[in-house]
């Protein structure tokens, strides 16, 4: 019976030397040496403009680090600050049919994001995102738009969170 025991404290031993030589230790990978996060409205300057597409991104971004993260959103002085615009939203075809129409055509978003991390400069990093969704040319844009926009801006999302947050 000693024998097991010694042999179970040996290993939360180890576990907890692993757990700990490696700081707080998440198991989504979010950095969890910032504590809040401002995300200011992602402000749309693309030609074509989807009037709640600005709204959708940042509900969206939000909701995805206070869900996602122990990170709290603030209104203001975050400790990581996330701004941006939405550069370019537009549709293309992108795959012709036997009589050279679109049989297909795709609704791609851009968007270009400035992450501040006032913790750590070097987690600083301003890129643009893109991301898009192919609909069938027989459908009108405004019939599948409101599901499209939702679609790609999950995808950004995701891409700004992993981007900013997670330590893989």
């Amino acid at each position: 019976m000693k024998n097991y025991l010694r042999t179970a404290y040996c290993l939360l031993f180890t576990a907890y030397c692993l757990l700990a030589s490696c700081g707080i230790y998440s198991f989504t990978g979010v950095n969890t040496t910032v504590k809040t996060a401002t995300v200011h409205l992602i402000t749309n300057q693309a030609a074509v403009v989807n009037t709640g597409l600005s709204g959708v991104l940042t509900e969206k971004l939000k909701n995805k680090i206070i869900t996602n993260s122990p990170i709290a959103v603030v209104e203001q002085n975050g400790e990581i600050d996330f701004s941006g615009t939405i550069t370019s939203y537009q549709t293309n075809p992108v795959a012709a049919s036997a009589n050279e129409t679109a049989a297909l055509n795709r609704l791609t978003i851009i968007i270009n994001i400035e992450c501040t991390n006032k913790k750590d400069d070097k987690q600083t990093w301003t890129q643009s995102f893109s991301r898009y969704a192919d609909f069938n040319s027989s459908q009108d844009l405004s019939s599948v738009e409101s599901k499209l926009v939702e679609e790609i801006a999950d995808q950004l999302v995701e891409d700004i969170f992993n981007k900013a947050l997670v330590n893989w």
